[in-house]
C-alpha cells in the first residue's frame, strides 16, 4: 500500500510540474480548483477549474 501511495504522489507532482512549466500559475490554479472540487464533491468548483484549464489549452486556437 505505501508503494502505491508513493507512486501516486510522484505522478501527481509530475503532472503539476508539467502544467506549471507549460501553463504557468494559471494552470496550477485551474488544476487546484479542479482537484478541490472533485474531492469536495462540488460541481461548481470543479467546473470552474475545468473551464480555466480548457481556456488555457484552447487559448492559442482562439
Amino acid at each position: 500500500m505505501p508503494v502505491i501511495a508513493l507512486l501516486a504522489a510522484i505522478v501527481v507532482v509530475g503532472i503539476e510540474q508539467s502544467i506549471e512549466v507549460k501553463y504557468g500559475t494559471t494552470g496550477i490554479v485551474g488544476l487546484l480548483l479542479l482537484t478541490i472540487g472533485i474531492k469536495a464533491k462540488s460541481p461548481a468548483i470543479s467546473s470552474a477549474g475545468a473551464v480555466v484549464l480548457a481556456l488555457l489549452v484552447s487559448g492559442p486556437a482562439l
